[in-house]
């Protein structure tokens, strides 16, 4: 096992600075998701570590070597790749020891390992089956297979479930995390889902145009964002943000919504009202039938899914997405009001930084 060490990295393509001096330390024996938007620098900073990609600024270490320069089969990293990359005239078996037999290692070596690995990966009863005949799910689990058999000191994913249905997704979710757990290696994972960095990573580090903008713990990021960037990418359905004023009082932060104020627990202390941006998730909003709430608005859409509701409603200030208790029954065009848990509002200045409970 192995750390992963960032320091100053940087990468460019011409005048294009895709990853713009970036720090970044990966525990031993952790799981890491690098997570973010099309286009932020993910992939390309996996490929660095990698060695598939050179550095223009930097230094990469992996345990105690520093691997800036270090050809890829010499780093001890093995990559899971998005689009599977099986050779399909070869069968699941040879798929996962095809480089050891570059390597020229025994058919009984080989024959070992690909039972071994095939065990934990519950492949066995499909060792001699080729790629046409596996399902998506099978061909991603005979890929990571592949990276396994090298016994890697760090494993990289990139994106390796996109290419999945929604029921695949889950279920390999499933079985990346138990792999994890079984083999306590360290693991970076490119994803610009959250939902598969939130239940995977025990560190989510969320990037935007090449640069870290929050790195931590899955919940610290989801309660106590840095900035509405990451507020607004973190959570599913999304967080709702309202434009408002503020202005600081002796009680609190008095906000103005529109018509409606409410006090906010103190912020921060303003000389005087100033334009923020209120941020509010869907399950911190309430719904009321009577006028008494802090926004008004009218019902559009009513997602019910068995479980929960999700309301989607339309105000002055465009859609609030709501998440209700099921046995509340509500139809499109109902005129609601709605209400805010004041604890967990956060507040954003006009730059986009949270503005911190004092």
């Amino acid at each position: 096992m192995a750390s992963v060490e960032l320091t100053g990295l940087a990468k460019r393509f011409g005048a294009v600075e895709v990853i713009r001096g970036l720090d970044l330390s990966v525990a031993d024996g952790s799981f890491c998701a690098l997570l973010g938007p099309s286009g932020c620098g993910k992939s390309t900073m996996l490929r660095m570590i990698a060695g598939l990609e050179s550095v223009s600024e930097g230094q990469i270490r992996i345990g105690d070597r520093e691997v800036t320069h270090v050809e890829p089969a010499k780093r001890g990293v093995a990559m899971v790749f998005q689009n599977y990359a099986l050779y399909p005239h070869l069968t699941v078996a040879q798929n996962i020891t095809f480089s050891m037999s570059l390597a020229g290692d025994s058919k009984a070596k080989q024959a070992e390992a690909a039972t071994r690995v095939a065990k934990t990966l519950q492949l066995e009863p499909l060792l001699s089956r080729r790629p046409a005949e596996l399902s998506g799910g099978q061909r991603q689990r005979v890929a990571i297979g592949r990276a396994l058999v090298r016994d890697p000191q760090v494993f990289l994913f990139d994106e390796p479930l996109s290419n999945l249905d929604a029921l695949l997704r889950g279920q390999m979710r499933l079985e990346l995390a138990r792999l994890h757990a079984n083999l306590g290696r360290t693991m970076v994972y490119v994803t610009h889902d959250q939902v598969e960095a939130m239940t995977l990573a025990d560190k989510i580090v969320v990037l935007d145009k090449g640069k870290i903008s929050q790195a931590g713990a899955p919940l610290d990021l989801y309660n106590a964002p840095a900035n509405r960037f990451v507020a607004g990418f973190i959570g599913s359905p999304a967080m709702n943000f309202l434009p408002a004023r503020a202005s600081s009082t002796s009680k609190g932060l008095q906000v103005t919504l529109g018509a409606a104020t409410m006090t906010l627990p103190a912020r921060a202390t303003f000389a005087a009202e100033r334009p923020i941006e209120l941020g509010v998730r869907p399950e911190d909003v309430r719904l009321t039938n009577s006028g008494d709430g802090t926004l008004q608005g009218r019902v559009a859409v009513v997602e019910a899914l068995g479980n929960t509701t999700f309301v989607h409603v339309d105000t002055e200030f465009g859609q609030v997405n709501v998440e209700s208790d099921p046995a509340l029954r509500l139809e499109a065009g109902v005129n609601v009001a709605l209400s805010f848990e004041k604890d967990k509002v956060h507040v954003f200045d006009a730059e986009g930084a949270t503005l911190p409970k004092l």
